[in-house]
């Protein structure tokens, strides 16, 4: 009832109202004012009146005066931060999923080799390997800041963040290259090392700047895919046959339903970066080089027994495999929908490492050693009458002398 009258008081006091009771105050106040007003009026008449609220309110004034607004829609990164995070900031550097199927394709090839198996050699093959492709993969990042900013699915990389400055991915860059070459070369032998140092300047010098010119890029990045088999087998064996041959063309044509069917649902970043691929600039073109080497692969696993790579259950083995990733093909491109390339896409994840494991199991010759004895027994076969023909020299002669005492 206090506050009741105060508020009266107030309002015949605003009002001109003085001398009238409370219920002529109201009666002429609600005459010319809302009620929305009335209490508007007693409301801040009562916080005003508080003196610890009125104080609170200037003291977040003069300070909200005081703060300097940073306008700037980023900051620096603090120094401790790299330092706490350096280690994850490497692998993403190097992309870490990307380079640990490229070691496993290595490791693959390693173990397909016919040649005696030697962990160390192996262990060393696939440290270089992972090496090479993180500074590939470092460099890369670094020509393609940019870019990258502009696609959603590149935007959250260290360099383009200001995570890390391009002197940290050079340097990064220059640190695993010359290391995972050193290794391949001391400890692998000089063809492992081309190979490596050919993938790394075809990535970085030519596939790299190539994205923005020509959709030849593609085929050029399913030869760097193609590589690192060839660099395992290398390892094992010292030299590349017709089996190096056959796991570098599977890999080479795996790459095509596996990128294509992934950039499908990129066009809008691959268009907006300005990158020139096949799903961009020539889309029918992309689902039926996706379905062409989907049967390429299958016609290479078929005949994988015929060229002395596999035994002929791995052809019986891989039908279902290839038959299906041609299915899920077929279906992106008679769809074309984003539906159907990730279905091919998520499978392509699969099929690779399921068709490793069945040449691995399948594997024909197990040792080079295997390899030459087998030859002999297939020369034996074919020729069963050998005739050895020894080599003519000088007749001497004996002759009979008597000796007369």
């Amino acid at each position: 009832m206090t506050y009741f009258k105060l508020v009266c008081y107030t309002l015949s006091f605003k009002n001109g109202l003085h001398g009238l009771s409370t219920q002529s105050v109201l009666f002429k106040v609600c005459n010319q004012q809302s009620i929305q007003h009335l209490a508007r009026i007693s409301t801040s008449k009562h916080v005003y009146s508080n003196p610890l609220i009125s104080q609170t309110q200037s003291t977040i004034k003069k300070k909200s005066k005081n703060v300097p607004q940073d306008p700037r829609v980023w900051k620096e990164t603090p120094t401790h931060d790299v330092k706490n995070n350096l280690v994850h900031y490497c692998m993403m550097l190097s992309k870490f999923r990307l380079t640990s199927l490229v070691v496993m394709t290595s490791m693959a090839g390693y173990a397909l080799a016919p040649a005696p198996f030697e962990f160390s050699t192996f262990a060393l093959c696939a440290v270089g390997t992972g090496l090479v492709s993180s500074a590939a993969n470092s460099i890369n990042q670094y020509h393609e800041v940019p870019f990258d900013a502009q696609m959603s699915r590149t935007k959250n990389r260290v360099l383009v963040k200001g995570l890390l400055e391009p002197v940290h991915a050079i340097g990064f860059a220059a640190a695993t290259s010359a290391t995972g070459l050193s290794i391949l070369y001391l400890g692998v032998n000089p063809l492992t090392a081309a190979l490596g140092a050919t993938n790394l300047v075809l990535y970085t010098s030519i596939y790299t700047p190539m994205k923005r010119m020509s959709i030849i890029n593609t085929w050029l990045g399913s030869i760097v895919g193609a590589i690192p088999p060839l660099m395992g087998w290398a390892g094992c064996t010292g030299s590349l046959d017709m089996g190096a041959l056959v796991l570098g063309v599977i890999l080479y044509s795996w790459q095509f339903p596996h990128f294509n069917a992934l950039s499908w649902n990129l066009r809008p970043d691959y268009s907006r970066a300005g990158y020139r691929m096949m799903a961009v600039t020539d889309p029918a073109l992309c689902r039926r080089v996706a379905l062409r080497h989907t049967g390429l692969i299958t016609a290479i696993c078929l005949g994988a027994p015929y060229l002395g790579v596999t035994n002929i259950w791995f052809a019986a083995e891989s039908l279902p495999l290839n038959i299906y990733f041609s299915y899920l093909a077929w279906q992106f491109y008679k769809k074309s929908d984003s539906s159907s390339s990730r279905k091919l896409f998520r499978f392509s994840l699969i099929h690779l490492p399921a068709l490793m494991l069945l040449m691995l199991v399948n594997k024909k010759y197990w040792s080079s050693a295997e390899t030459q004895e087998k030859v002999k027994t297939q020369d034996l076969k074919l020729d069963p009458k050998r005739i050895t023909v020894l080599p003519r020299g000088p007749v001497v002669a004996a002759q009979e002398t008597d000796d007369i005492p």
